[in-house]
């Protein structure tokens, strides 16, 4: 017979570890969520949201359409990871095929809300300004299409598909942050984001690495749960780092302006 508190009793310990480490890692995407739809919120508020409730926002309907998916996404987020985390995944997987639909809707109102700026912009005489700067929102919700398809890729794989998710929803962050940054160090009197000049691209850069932050912190939870970060985190991490540095000298090129010319005339 084995003694008690040896070999046979360490499988137990083992399993029971496991079970205590998934139950809080799953915890762990609920409160990110929040920390996503809070970002969100934080920096959409001053500049939309707020406007919209005292009837003083003035744009084309694409940016409420954009604005009610892409808010509808934060909130989709926080439901699946609190079914995920309270172990009712066949609710998860019920509302997974609403979030198949929506971030489908959320890639065209996206590209969308792109066209339209550089229409908007060149009427107002910043055409060459709102084509390069373009390359921010459009390669966000390309990335953020192609981290979701993945994660759909990965459903049987839970611990693939949640960090995608989890990264997918970072990724939307920095035009949230870009406005938080506007409020508090914008001069006074500067007209809201979308209506002045289009500012460089490279100015998206520290909004883009402030976003970067939470996925440092969930490669952080990873190193204290699992011993290192998920291959997930590194190469989604290093593909969304290199898209945020390669776009601002690509944004100028004859090759960027072909693909707004290619937008625009798809658009018609």
């Amino acid at each position: 017979m084995l003694p008690i508190g040896g070999a046979a009793s360490a499988p137990i310990a083992s399993r029971a570890t496991l079970t205590r480490v998934r139950a809080e890692s799953r915890q762990f995407y609920v409160w990110m969520a929040y920390a996503c739809a809070f970002v969100a919120i934080a920096g959409f508020t001053p500049t939309y949201w707020a406007p919209v409730a005292t009837g003083s926002f003035v744009g084309p309907p694409i940016l409420h359409v954009h604005g009610l998916l892409f808010s509808a996404w934060m909130l989709l987020f926080i439901a699946q990871a609190r079914f995920a985390a309270s172990g009712r995944f066949e609710y998860h997987r019920s509302l997974g095929l609403v979030g198949i639909s929506l971030a489908t809707a959320m890639l065209f109102a996206g590209l969308m809300v792109a066209i339209t700026s550089i229409n908007d912009g060149s009427a107002r005489g910043f055409e060459q300004q709102t084509r390069a700067f373009s390359i921010v929102p459009i390669t966000i919700i390309l990335f953020f299409a192609a981290t979701v398809a993945a994660a759909i890729a990965n459903t049987r794989r839970p611990d693939v598909h949640m960090r995608l998710m989890l990264v997918a929803s970072i990724s939307l962050l920095p035009p949230a942050i870009a406005r938080i940054f506007f409020v508090f160090l914008a001069p006074a009197g500067s007209p809201r984001p979308g209506l002045g000049e289009p500012p460089a691209v490279v100015f998206s850069l520290l909004p883009s690495f402030a976003s970067d932050l939470l996925l440092v912190v969930a490669m952080a939870n990873d190193w204290r749960t699992r011993g290192r970060p998920h291959p997930t985190y590194l190469m989604t991490g290093a593909l969304m780092l290199a898209l945020q540095i390669v776009r601002v000298p690509f944004s100028g090129t004859p090759a960027w302006r072909a693909v707004t010319d290619w937008l625009l005339a798809l658009a018609g």
